[in-house]
């Protein structure tokens, strides 16, 4: 039986994206624990059977004292522990959790580039961003290392500075989406027209793009159109406040809902998935659930989120920070029923080729049972 510990952020976002993972692992054979912060849901991943470890780290922070106290505990832990395979899953677990894994000599290294964020968001990296790579570059230089990248761009970079070897790279579409759970669902009778927005309530996720191309429809669609933006506050930067989406939103019209843990029963109540974003996506969530509901997706042409999409098959593909052309698509879908109609079916055609979970377990127990087998090669 191999170790294995899958190092995540927070809870919350192992449960929405990496729960199948670990219990799939666990259930061919694996003895899986799961360290990420504990926000609160620390009972629904002990509740699955899973051992659980709470990591300090702030996610989104910069103070080096915070920054080193994650990496002493990582590094502590993996000398503790003596896991077979570390799964660092986000930017700052592979940072801190890589260096931590080559100075504690553990044996396997997985990690999860699910999108670069905001620190690579400027087309030349600064000094610090250099720096964060300087730091991955020491510690994936090693042997027993896989990392998972979402999309093309993601690894051709970390490739292109040699942070990382090409054979050392696996390329997986997105986090996977369970399709006997989010079934194929018609869209809802009626007249109205529900557009949904889903992620954390972060800038360059498009929010504002999307507000401003609803305020340009707002003459011809208000009182038969409805923009959900559902998604949690965030620490990030580049977050929006409560004070401002309060502004921006008059509660019918515009609606922000808040963090909500019915993301389905939601899409299935929607009519078009609105994705304006420009952050360094890996491959969005939000984006394939919809596709797999059967919804016609409107996103941008950027990292990830391109991928979800056949321009003109099961959705529209417009440029970043055009809320023009976002109207414009948009406008085109909601007077279009037969359309929408028609490009759900291929977004749901699509999500069956491309994100069914089945194939994106399968990849990671292939990688997970690799490196276990060079461990047993060298003893």
């Amino acid at each position: 039986m191999a170790k294995l510990l899958i190092i995540i952020n927070e809870d919350r976002f192992f449960l929405s994206h990496r729960k199948e993972i670990a219990l799939r692992a666990r259930q061919a054979g694996h003895d899986v624990t799961i360290v990420c912060k504990d926000t609160g849901d620390r009972a629904a991943v002990e509740a699955l059977g899973l051992r659980m470890i709470d990591l300090p780290i702030n996610p989104t922070g910069m103070n080096i004292r915070e920054e080193f106290r994650t990496l002493r505990f990582l590094y502590k832990l993996y000398k503790k522990e003596r896991p077979d395979i570390v799964h660092h899953v986000g930017l700052k677990t592979i940072l801190w959790g890589g260096l931590a894994a080559k100075l504690a000599k553990c044996h396997g290294v997985v990690n999860a580039v699910s999108g670069l964020g905001v620190l690579f968001s400027n087309k030349k990296p600064g000094l610090k961003t250099r720096g964060v790579m300087a730091l991955m570059k020491y510690a994936n230089h090693r042997d027993n290392i896989r990392a998972i990248f979402q999309n093309h761009e993601d690894k051709a970079l970390f490739v292109r500075h040699n942070i990382i070897q090409e054979q050392d790279c696996v390329y997986i579409k997105g986090s996977g989406v369970n399709l006997k759970d989010f079934a194929f669902t018609p869209e809802p009778d009626g007249q109205e027209v529900n557009i949904i927005f889903t992620a954390r309530m972060v800038k360059e996720k498009g929010i504002l793009v999307l507000v401003e191309a609803a305020e340009l429809l707002r003459k011809e669609m208000q009182g038969r159109v409805h923009f959900w933006l559902c998604g949690m506050l965030s620490n990030n930067p580049k977050a929006i406040s409560r004070e401002e989406l309060e502004s921006l939103c008059d509660g019918d019209y515009i609606q922000w809902l808040g963090y909500r843990s019915d993301i389905k029963q939601l899409l299935q109540q929607s009519h078009i998935m609105a994705f304006p974003s420009y952050y360094r996506e890996g491959l969005p969530l939000s984006l394939i659930e919809a596709a797999a509901i059967g919804r016609p997706i409107v996103t941008t042409q950027w990292y990830g989120c391109k991928d979800t999409v056949e321009e003109g098959e099961n959705g529209f593909l417009v440029p970043v920070r055009d809320s023009a052309a976002l109207a414009d698509r948009l406008r085109t879908l909601i007077n279009d029923k037969e359309l929408r109609l028609r490009m759900g079916r291929r977004s749901r055609e699509k999500a069956e080729k491309e994100f069914d979970i089945e194939q994106v377990l399968s990849k990671h127990l292939e990688i997970y049972e690799e490196l276990v087998r060079t461990k047993g090669s060298h003893t």
